[in-house]
């Protein structure tokens, strides 16, 4: 007599599927931001930019992370688009700041990081909205 077992892999596996669409919202704007920032270093190599440019060219390189990690770390989610957002959003800025800090060997905790953060909860959180009604609508 054959004894038959059934191990729902699946059911295991996307027991908390939102946590890796989180993580792979959080890795995927990370991988954007290292790369536009690092081709934003060679055209302040070789050009004439004013470094009153950096700044806001540093949120603009922000904002296009969080925009990118969300709608690719949620392209499979169809709800808590607010949520799974922000949280990409906060995530990404924190583990961003903790990459670069140690990547220019200085840590500085001031208004900046508090601001960042905001910036980017509230970005992924209208991302993260955006994102999900758009695949609704799309069905």
């Amino acid at each position: 007599m054959k004894l038959k077992t059934k191990i729902n892999i699946q059911s295991a596996k996307n027991k908390y599927p939102i946590i890796g669409f989180i993580a792979k919202g959080v890795l995927i704007a990370l991988c954007t931001s290292l790369v536009l920032v690092l081709v934003f270093a060679f055209l302040l190599k070789f050009t004439n930019i004013s470094d009153s440019a950096i700044a806001p060219v540093n949120q603009v390189i922000k904002g296009i992370s969080i925009f990118l990690g969300v709608f690719v770390g949620l392209k499979k989610c169809k709800e808590l688009g607010l949520v799974s957002g922000l949280l990409i959003g906060f995530i990404y800025t924190l583990v961003a700041f903790l990459v670069f800090s140690i990547l220019s060997g200085a840590f500085s905790f001031d208004i900046t990081l508090l601001t960042d953060t905001v910036f980017g909860a509230v970005i992924g959180a209208i991302c993260g909205i955006i994102s999900v009604n758009i695949k609704k609508s799309a069905n």
